[in-house]
């Protein structure tokens, strides 16, 4: 049998009509039939790529699927070339540099996976082991690895980031089993725990009061909006005028904008329609009035930097307006925007709100996130529950020493 020769393609430089040079990259591809016919795609312009070693490193993972690696080949496969295979197949958008514009297809990652997974890949992964052959990555010394891992300020890096980090590179493994490139999966034998090494803060009624006092608009409404309905960050900076029915009193959550990018609400359960409180709802009526873009289009919060065009970008917004307002309300915790969340929940659940009302209104598909994760039991209750089971022993106590006295 005729040995197959291990393609590497061929590189050269184009003129485009937008009168920049790129690099496009050409390849034989088998067809069904058995014959070749020749391919051919742009993998970036010369100004991305300054040498032709460049534009050769960015489409080494190209190569691994158009030679189909046999299994001695595949042994030797390394973890940056595996990285940049997998950026290709999964991460489309973070592989051709480009934002993408309406829904994703639901057999693709959010965008704002694909960023997540890219920095992970390459603050984390990639600077250790992207030299290991996928052969020689051994669930221990990733253990080990995780364990010694260090924040930038120089603390012991997350247990969640590192469970993160960790579950990305099972990723990468999974999708070198599926190519055929490996037998098994050596970071499903990584014991890393995601349990938390500090409870997320929240907010007292009275703390909360203070702070909204203290907020200028528009992060005010925002805020106020966050902290009465539970929303996402990503789900309330998504809001546009159509999606708050006056008249029902019903917010309808239809998208979530992370990083500017328009995608599907997290889960199916994220796409459930909240209550809207007719004080709440009067409070947003008066800001749609001051605001110059209210059209049933437009952004609850469009930033007028960019003329409406996309609403505001939280980060930046919590930053200038959000830290100084909690300095101002004398607050000693550590706040964000995902601080009304766990607000929201904790609040709901010490009113003695009924648990499955609770995970209904966080749209949770599972009622032991809600529970397990946002709900925190806050000092009075706890003082109230321990002082009701005292009360009750001191008194069974009292009628036991009463009963002994008498004759």
């Amino acid at each position: 049998m005729r040995r197959r020769r291990f393609q590497r393609g061929s590189l050269r430089t184009v003129e485009r009509k937008d009168g920049t040079t790129a690099w496009e990259f050409r390849w034989r591809e088998i067809q069904a039939d058995g014959t070749r016919t020749r391919r051919a795609m742009i993998v970036g312009t010369l100004e991305e790529y300054p040498t032709e070693s460049a534009a050769l490193a960015a489409v080494e993972g190209l190569c691994l699927t158009i030679n189909q690696p046999t299994h001695q080949l595949a042994r030797s496969i390394t973890i940056d070339s595996l990285v940049k295979h997998y950026r290709e197949q999964e991460m489309p958008d973070i592989f051709h540099k480009r934002k993408p514009e309406g829904e994703a297809p639901e057999d693709r990652k959010a965008y704002s996976t694909q960023y997540a997974y890219e920095l992970y890949l390459k603050h984390w992964i990639l600077p250790l082991w992207g030299t290991y052959q996928i052969s020689d990555v051994k669930a221990v010394e990733v253990e080990a690895w995780l364990r010694s891992l260090h924040a930038e300020n120089g603390s012991p890096l997350a247990n969640g980031t590192k469970a993160k980090i960790r579950n990305v590179m099972s990723a990468l493994f999974s999708h070198a089993i599926r190519w055929e490139w490996a037998e098994k999966n050596p970071i499903t034998r990584v014991r890393q725990s995601a349990k938390r090494q500090t409870t997320p803060d929240i907010l007292t009624p009275e703390e909360l009061v203070a702070l909204l006092k203290e907020l200028p608009e528009p992060l005010r409404t925002a805020a106020e909006l966050d902290a009465f309905t539970g929303l996402r960050r990503g789900e309330l900076i998504g809001l546009q005028w159509q999606d708050v029915d006056f008249e029902d009193l019903v917010i309808h959550v239809r998208r979530s904008v992370v990083l500017m990018v328009q995608g599907n609400p997290k889960t199916e359960a994220s796409r459930k329609d909240i209550p809207l409180d007719a004080e709440l709802a009067e409070s947003l009526l008066r800001w749609k009035l001051a605001s110059v873009y209210c059209r049933d289009s437009a952004w609850l919060f469009a930033s007028p930097k960019m003329k409406g065009k996309q609403p505001y970008w939280p980060e930046t917004l919590w930053r200038r307006l959000g830290k100084p307002a909690v300095a101002r309300a004398k607050i000693k915790k550590r706040v964000a925007w995902h601080t009304f969340r766990h607000t929201y929940t904790t609040l709901l659940k010490n009113n003695g709100e009924d648990v499955k009302v609770v995970q209904e209104l966080l749209r949770h598909a599972n009622i032991r996130v809600t529970m397990d994760v946002y709900a925190q039991a806050m000092m009075p209750a706890k003082r109230a529950a321990q002082t009701k089971l005292v009360r009750m022993v001191l008194q069974e106590r009292k009628h036991e020493g009463e009963n002994a006295a008498a004759p």
